[in-house]
Formats: C-alpha cells, structure tokens, sequence
C-alpha cells in the first residue's frame, strides 16, 4: 500500500512538473512574438534612402514614379545602389519640391518652339500602316478607342518620326508595358547577350534586358567595346535621352520590376531557357539562358530572391507588316583588337561618304550625323547598323535601336563616337538650336533628364543614371557644341536647314532676350556658341 502511494505521489509530481513546464514556455512564446510584432513596425525615419521594393519584396506603381517617395531605414547590402553625398542632402519636402521643379522645367521645354515644329501635312502614303489593309486578321475595328496601345503606337509611326510626342498614347503605352500581365516569356534569337521576348495580352509584345549589374558599376577601362555587359538601364535613359533631343527615333521604353520565378520561369514555353534556371547558394533564382556571350553559369541573371529590375522595350510591327532594311554604318568600327576601320585611318573619310548612295542627296547624312551625336552623349561606341522603313525609301528617319553597352563610362568620354560630326562639319539647325538650348542653365541636359528619369516606375527602386552620368551628359554636349564650333571656323556650309523658309514664319512667335529685347531667343541661341 505504500508503495502504491509512492507512485500515485510520484506521478502527480511529473503531471505537475509538465503542466508547469508548458506553462512556462506558453509564457516564453507570448513575450517573444510581443517583441517580433514590436520589431518589425518600422519607426519614423529620418534616412536619406528610398523604399527599396527589391527587398521588400513589393511592385512599385508606375503612377508613383514621379511623386514623392516615402523615407524608410534601407536594407540593401554594401555594395547595391546608394545615393551619391549630394542625393543625400535632399530630404522630404526638399527632394519633393526638387522634382515638382524639375517636372516643371521639362514641360515648359516641351512647350519650347523648337519642340513644336511644324511638320509638312501628312499624305496617305506618309503613314505606315492602316488597320484594314495590315491587321484585319486580328478583327480590330477602325475604333481608335478600342485598340490596345501597342497598336496605337504602330499605327501612329510616319515617315518623319516613331510616334509624335504629344500623343497622349505614349504614357499609355508605357503603363501597359509596366503594369500588364505577361502571358508568356521566350528567349528572344540572335545578338550576342540574353534578352527575352515577353507576351501581353491583346497580342503585345516587347523585349526584355535584364539588370546585370549595379548602376554604380563603370565599365572596366581594359574591357573591349563589344565584350561589354548590356544595361537595362541605359536602354531606359537612351529612349529618354532621344525625346529630348527631339527625335523620337528610339522605341519607347519602360524599367519593370518582375518576378523571376511566376512571370517567367512558370509560364516560359521555351524548353531551352527552362533549363537554364537554378537556385543561387544566396537562395536567389537565377536563369542565364543560351547566347554568344555572357551566358552561362558564370554570369546568371538573378532576382532577390525573385524580384528583378528589368527593361521592356515596345516592339516594332512585325516584319511581315512592315519590312525594314538594315544599313551597315559608315563609320562602323572594325570589331577587332588589332585592326583599325577605314574611316579611323582617314582623315578625308567623308568625302568619299558623300558621294555615296544614300548619304549624297536627301538628309541621310545629318540623319547619321543626328544619330552620332545621340551615341556620344551616351557614350555608345556599338552603332554598328541602322534601320529604315523599306515604305518610305531612303526620304526617311532613321530607327534608334539596341543601346544597352551605353552608360558604361562617366568618368571618359570618346571622342571617336563623333566621327561622322568631325569628318564632315555637317549638322541640323534644329538639332544644333536644341543642343544649344540643352546647354543653358534653365534647361540644362542634365536636369531635364533626372526630371524626365524620374518618371519611369524604377526610379521608385533607385534613380536610373547615377549623377555621375548625369553630369557626363553636360560635358559631353559642350564637347559637342565645341566641335561644331570648329568645324564653323574652318567651313562655310556647316549648318543644313532644315526650317526654311517657315524658319521667319515660325519663330517669331519665340521670346526676346531679357538682357537685348532686339535679339530674339533663336539668334541668342546661335550667338552661344560664339561667346
């Protein structure tokens, strides 16, 4: 009976010591989840650095781009983009009321004559495509309002420019590529670096570059040209940069971020590029599909863990529509590390240019010349060919295609890329008025691009060209004005007008100089380049 009682004691203590035990531990999981649900409400903060959707792991609006943006304690790793010291004296309303000024500076220079010239009257054959005779399989209606913006932008291309910058389908366009659901992803043939091809609905498409590196990382001064990485980045500020040198002949572009794992890798149809996908030892997925450079286990395109900063560029009407013939570049380089092209060898290279077909009657000339001014300032030594609308012959624009090697290097600039400038002392009045214009402190380069930057939905991750580069584009375009400074002095026939005789009838309409109310903006503007 003893012994019984032992037990029954025995076992009333263990039930005691349990009980107590998960009481305890009860205790210890309510305190510790109090203090996690403490941790994780950010305070108010006082940091100079964005919200960084990357690591937060959220999409950041397209219609956000341009507002302010809330302050949050960063959370990238040493080594991710960081704002530059001046970035960081901008705090709250200061930053706000910068790019509320900037935003107004960018549209009183669209506003600006010189970006509002007349075009002659468009004629039937003046538009590239209509859609009864080039898209009736596809059951549109000649409802405007009814089709979707890709093809609003197709419809509106001309023989004189890609789109008209004052078409309110631009922002649409750009909204469609940032914020539509991608039904499909394929590795996109040919080129020599990974880019894919994404499919929206209603038929969109556009292509797809990758981020590959930091915004902060420069290009290795010992790296060739053509062996360089390709930056999503720079085919935003490239698309940007040539709205506001007024040509608008590079396809719009937007920046996205999207998942890796749920917008590509689950819905590819692509077998190859399935293959190609694999989880990184930082747990990040990465892909690298198949190309001639760059893809390969060694240099993976990677999200964090999912989340990807990507280009999306609006794909031209398909070939079969709209055929294009590519032009080899004059002044394309050798693509060799020993040898040197013809044009680097010869100085009077031009001469032999001009009598050239295309380039010796037309604007071909000053088109390739437009072009080349485009490329220096972005530092983009890869224009190895040009298209054209096989529609319009040879009395058209040129398209502006593929600049991912651009914004490799601000700290040097490359004076080569200019060629075509220096060799043949030629170059439009209007772009030569708008370069001058780009060069006055109250639309200088470098503003109305961070104004106009600041508008894509990445800028809402960090801003899309570091101030280096910003301020590269100003050295850059005095370079430029410099070289026709002397090209001035040795020639007569520099300038090709191209506003005639409309030149009176238009710009009297522009403002006097403050400082002479005899002298009007355009004759201020030609008298810079002499003070």
């Amino acid at each position: 009976m003893r012994r019984l009682n032992l037990a029954k004691s025995t076992r009333s203590i263990y039930l005691s010591l349990a009980c107590l035990s998960l009481a305890l531990h009860l205790l210890l999981a309510f305190f510790c989840l109090s203090i996690l649900q403490t941790a994780c409400i950010l305070p108010p903060s006082s940091s100079t650095q964005d919200t960084d959707p990357v690591q937060h792991g959220s999409h950041p609006s397209p219609l956000d781009a341009g507002r302010p943006r809330r302050k949050v304690r960063s959370s990238r790793p040493a080594g991710e983009d960081s704002f530059s010291g001046s970035e960081k004296k901008l705090t709250g309303g200061g930053r706000a009321a910068q790019e509320v000024k900037g935003r107004a500076r960018l549209e009183a220079l669209f506003r600006h004559p010189l970006y509002n010239l007349p075009r002659p009257p468009l004629q039937e054959d003046d538009w590239l495509l209509r859609v009864r005779t080039s898209y009736d399989k596809m059951d549109w209606t000649n409802d405007v309002d009814t089709h979707p913006p890709w093809l609003r932008f197709h419809l509106g291309i001309t023989r004189w420019e890609l789109y008209d910058r004052r078409d309110p389908n631009l922002d649409q366009l750009t909204h469609y590529l940032a914020t539509q659901r991608i039904l499909n992803a394929v590795q996109k043939t040919g080129g020599t670096q990974l880019k894919l091809l994404m499919s929206f609905p209603n038929h969109g498409q556009a292509l797809l570059k990758p981020m590959k590196q930091s915004r902060q990382a420069e290009t290795d001064v010992n790296l060739f040209y053509f062996s360089d990485f390709e930056r999503h980045n720079a085919e935003i500020a490239a698309f940007h940069l040539d709205r506001l040198l007024g040509f608008h002949r590079v396809p719009p572009v937007v920046g996205r971020l999207i998942n890796v794992t749920t917008e590509i890798r689950e819905i590819t149809t692509d077998h190859k590029l399935m293959k190609t996908f694999f989880t990184s030892p930082a747990g990040n997925v990465c892909f690298y599909g198949q190309c001639e450079y760059y893809c390969s286990t060694e240099h993976p395109v990677c999200g964090r863990p999912h989340l990807l900063e990507v280009s999306l560029a609006a794909m031209l009407p398909d070939l079969t529509l709209a055929p294009r013939r590519s032009w080899r570049s004059p002044w394309k380089r050798s693509y060799s590390r020993t040898k040197l092209a013809q044009w680097e060898k010869v100085p009077a290279y031009c001469d032999t240019v001009k009598q050239t077909p295309p380039y010796n009657r037309g604007t071909r000339l000053v088109d390739l010349i437009d072009m080349a001014v485009l490329d220096f300032l972005m530092s983009n030594m890869d224009r190895h060919h040009y298209e054209t609308f096989e529609k319009f012959g040879n009395d058209t624009f040129l398209v502006h295609l593929d600049h991912g090697r651009a914004f490799g290097r601000h700290s040097q600039d490359e004076p080569s890329i200019l060629a075509p400038l220096q060799q043949c002392c030629r170059i439009r009045r209007s772009t030569l008025l708008r370069l001058r214009l780009l060069s006055l402190p109250d639309s200088r380069l470098s503003d109305m691009m961070r104004a106009s930057l600041a508008r894509d939905p990445l800028a809402a991750v960090a801003p899309i060209l570091s101030e280096p580069h910003l301020s590269a584009l100003d050295r850059r375009l005095a370079t430029v004005l410099q070289v026709v400074r002397t090209c001035q002095h040795q020639h007569q026939d520099v300038i090709y007008d191209d506003l005639g005789k409309q030149q009176e009838q238009f710009f009297h309409f522009l403002p006097t100089s403050s400082s002479n109310p005899e002298v009007t903006t355009v004759e201020a503007l030609e008298r810079i380049t002499e003070t």
